[in-house]
């Protein structure tokens, strides 16, 4: 691997598995809608939630703004958030991807998740 995730070294057992997923996924931010894919990326992470990426070419970017946080996970890599242009106001670090994710997750470059609190998800 060119580019292993240090995190899988430090801690043999957390798990991190990707799987595509054909389901309909759509994202709405105060009844806006932001997203809408057949095409996302669900990560099941040891410890967390099941998170879904979707694509980019499937989310209105036009209602994202780069924000200047990041974060850096020892699995994923380093973190772009982006906060959302809503109805009325703008909301802080809503969304994030991985630009140049660690190897073992090189499936969600490209792709955005959504803070479950902060906008509202439709599965199905």
């Amino acid at each position: 691997m060119a580019n292993p995730a240090p995190g899988f070294a430090r801690h043999p057992g957390h798990a991190i598995t990707l799987h595509r997923s054909g389901e309909r996924i759509r994202v709405a931010i105060k009844g806006m809608p932001l997203a809408d894919s057949r095409n996302s990326v669900t990560l099941r992470e040891s410890g967390y939630p099941d998170l879904h990426y979707l694509p980019r070419a499937d989310i209105r970017m036009d209602r994202l703004l780069r924000s200047t946080h990041t974060t850096r996970c020892p699995f994923k890599g380093e973190a772009t958030y982006w906060n959302l242009d809503a109805p009325g106001s703008e909301i802080a670090n809503a969304g994030w991807g991985y630009e140049s994710p660690y190897d073992e997750v090189a499936e969600i470059a490209g792709h955005v998740a959504f803070d479950t609190r902060l906008v509202d998800i439709t599965i199905g």
